[in-house]
């Protein structure tokens, strides 16, 4: 473990995004203290440790519900400390925009398209798409993260996109996701744009994760302007 979480004075803070955002811009959505932190249970699963010490992954234990599993996002595969076996570990791609690629082909492309916010009314649906598609960890109140849109179509809601992470200069665009009856009708991309647009507008740069062997996904991303700032590893520990 302690190979994978080094000193926090030598590095980035994307370095180490989630306990970046849940010691500062998210802290109040945080349980735990110095040594280590995790997201309240009905916004989402996600968790870190201070770094690598018995101490400090005792605590990290001690946050993990009985039957619960702990979500970490790293630059290296983590070891489970004793009281907590791993259930996945998968290489991620961690990308950012500084920059959108030039107006969105698109948007034109989808005749009619109506991109709306979407309120805390949309919940249950929000938490309904994303069980069906799963685009990563979604609970209850992971829709009060940040700002989501959607794509409704004869009243439902479709496809959405939304912010999660918020750390330093920078915010998460996640949450994405389309029902299997609407894809390839480009509306993640169309969603994508408007959050990372929203992210840039108010003076941060928008990043994202994403497994590294979904290629299409990483495809769509890059043409909306995101690079490959470095690889990290999600591991999810279980209780």
């Amino acid at each position: 473990m302690a190979a994978t979480l080094p000193d926090l004075g030598a590095v980035q803070p994307l370095d180490r995004p989630v306990w970046s955002a849940l010691t500062t811009r998210q802290a109040a959505l945080a349980l735990g203290d110095a040594r280590a932190v995790r997201m309240q249970a009905d916004h989402g699963a996600f968790a870190a440790a201070a770094d690598g010490s018995a101490e400090n992954l005792a605590a990290l234990v001690a946050l993990a519900a009985p039957g619960g599993s702990l979500f970490l996002v790293e630059t290296g595969r983590v070891l489970p400390p004793p009281g907590l076996t791993v259930r996945r570990a998968a290489e991620c791609v961690q990308m950012w925009a500084p920059r959108l690629t030039p107006a969105p082909s698109e948007v034109g492309s989808v005749p009619g398209l109506a991109i709306v916010p979407l309120a805390a009314a949309d919940a249950p649906e929000m938490l309904a798409l994303a069980t069906l598609t799963e685009p990563g960890p979604f609970f209850a109140s992971t829709h009060r993260l940040g700002d989501f849109v959607g794509v409704k179509h004869r009243g439902r809601l479709v496809a959405m996109a939304g912010e999660r992470l918020k750390l330093p200069g920078h915010t998460e665009v996640s949450g994405v996701c389309t029902h299997p009856d609407h894809r390839g009708k480009g509306y993640a991309g169309a969603l994508m744009r408007v959050v990372a647009a929203g992210i840039l507008a108010r003076g941060e740069v928008p990043v994202l994760h994403a497994y590294a062997s979904n290629g299409s996904a990483i495809a769509l991303y890059e043409k909306l302007g995101f690079v490959t700032r470095r690889m990290m590893v999600m591991t999810v520990l279980a209780r």
